[in-house]
């Protein structure tokens, strides 16, 4: 005996294919509770958020690696300089 498809019926937000009787839309979420709602228009597209300040964890790790790099560069000349002129040799 043959398997029938899935009854189906297109999503009035995002335009998917939602089978009969699920509780939401697979593609959007939307359902009928959220009246098919355009503010879960959206979801899952992994689109950046207008409200994030555009700092990413991979951009802060390089900052603070660059920053205790130099730091250690610094106390690196700060401690060349000065044991050269403990031992009189720099003036």
């Amino acid at each position: 005996m043959a398997r029938r498809a899935p009854e189906t019926f297109t999503c009035p937000n995002c335009g998917a294919d939602v089978r009969v009787g699920a509780l939401a839309c697979p593609e959007c979420g939307s359902d009928e509770d959220t009246g098919w709602s355009d503010d879960t228009m959206y979801d899952g597209l992994d689109l950046p958020d207008p409200d994030h300040d555009g700092s990413h964890p991979e951009t802060s790790a390089a900052r603070w690696k660059a920053s205790v790099y130099g730091l250690a560069a610094v106390v690196l000349l700060v401690a060349f300089f000065w044991l050269l002129s403990r031992s009189g040799r720099l003036w």
